[in-house]
């Protein structure tokens, strides 16, 4: 399952080179956003090249355009040639972030001239900044489609918002046919890029709705024991802010993290009920219960569930100089330091075998996270 979070979505990558490392091989992948993107080119290849192509893409999307090209160079240059300090990394990040904003990314977007705010007849160039078009080639060079929606393939769940209702939506590989417009739908965050539409309805970024696809991995039918690794990309938990920048950088911790903790804690607790509401029915099954009619039982067999679900939670955790813009600083640099993040915090989780073992089937629903286990240790200590 993997969040939503722009640039930060190399992080993902890293986790999922490991996992590849460590033969675990997905047959689900849900995402949001960027985390659609990703999840789409793990579905959509083969095993054997699903990091190469991941590496592929992300190295293409943070290629600067224009004159973005020498002056990120020279800001490589420099971070390799100085001592690297905190303040040097976070004017590398900015001036990222910058080029983005201001020129566009290769293969991903580019800004709309004349200015959006010229137009009023609700088109594309009225409702976005950026012309996101080069993102649908980038796409089909990356992902092979027919492989995606071949029958017994990865199956593939991408989140989007309703423009109309504001309602959230997944499309399901299980269920329709995936296209590059489902894809570029999932990551159409607006103001930034206009609503994709798809059968004749328009869709925003899923992120807008929820930014985590754990409700609906878990609701599938028919319900099977899983073992889920969710991949997030902006933190609940912060520092208190102490500038204008940090309030901004914690809003969007706040608002993207889709309040990770407290939907799992919900989660699990759903699910214990319908563990415990299996066992009564259990109990009763040689008679029906006084007062209750067939229909209430048949209600209550629908939610009742005895499978177990084993969650392991890895959360990027944002180093001190990253700032605000931390979702849209792209560049080589930035991108492989996230990459090399999630890869380290994956092996530390593979570290521990007993995350991966099938809890006991009293046990309903248990998580793991490397970094909640490491700071309890600490703290025992």
């Amino acid at each position: 399952m993997l969040q939503g979070g722009g640039a930060l979505g190399s992080y993902q990558c890293g986790v999922y080179e490991a996992m590849h490392a460590a033969d675990l091989r997905p047959d689900w992948v849900a995402g949001v956003s960027i985390g659609a993107v990703n999840a789409a080119i793990i579905a959509g290849n083969a095993p054997e090249h699903r990091v190469e192509r991941l590496r592929s893409f992300w190295e293409t999307v943070c290629e600067p355009l224009g004159i973005g090209v020498p002056i990120a160079a020279a800001v490589r240059a420099l971070l390799e040639a100085a001592p690297s300090t905190p303040a040097l990394h976070a004017w590398a990040n900015s001036l990222g972030a910058l080029g983005a904003l201001v020129l566009g990314q290769q293969g991903f977007f580019h800004p709309r001239l004349p200015s959006p705010l010229l137009f009023d007849d609700g088109s594309a160039r009225a409702t976005s900044f950026y012309d996101p078009s080069p993102l649908r080639a980038t796409l089909l060079e990356h992902i092979d489609f027919e492989r995606l929606n071949a029958r017994g393939a990865v199956r593939l769940s991408v989140g989007v918002t309703h423009v109309a209702s504001g309602n959230l939506r997944y499309f399901d590989s299980n269920h329709e046919r995936i296209g590059p417009e489902h894809i570029m739908a999932s990551g159409a965050l607006p103001p930034a890029f206009p609503a994709v539409e798809i059968e004749g309805e328009l869709y925003w970024d899923g992120g807008l709705a929820s930014n985590t696809p754990l409700d609906h991995v878990l609701s599938a039918q028919p319900r099977r024991d899983s073992l889920v690794l969710q991949v997030d990309l902006w933190s609940a938990r912060g520092r208190l802010p102490r500038t204008m920048g940090d309030v901004l950088d914690r809003q969007k911790d706040v608002q993207y993290s889709s309040r990770t903790r407290l939907n799992t804690d919900t989660t699990m607790q759903l699910h214990r009920m319908r563990h415990a509401l299996h066992a009564l029915l259990q109990g009763a099954a040689s008679h029906r219960p006084a007062g209750i009619d067939p229909a209430t039982l048949q209600t209550m067999r629908g939610w009742a569930c005895d499978r177990v679900f084993n969650i392991v939670h890895l959360i990027y955790e944002a180093k001190p100089y990253e700032e605000q813009f931390k979702d849209y600083a792209f560049g080589l640099g930035t991108m492989r330091e996230h990459w090399a993040t999630g890869l380290a915090d994956m092996a530390k989780t593979l570290a521990h075998p007993a995350f991966f073992v099938k809890p006991p089937r009293e046990a309903s629903v248990v998580t793991h996270d490397v970094h909640r286990a490491v700071a309890a240790h600490a703290k025992g200590r």
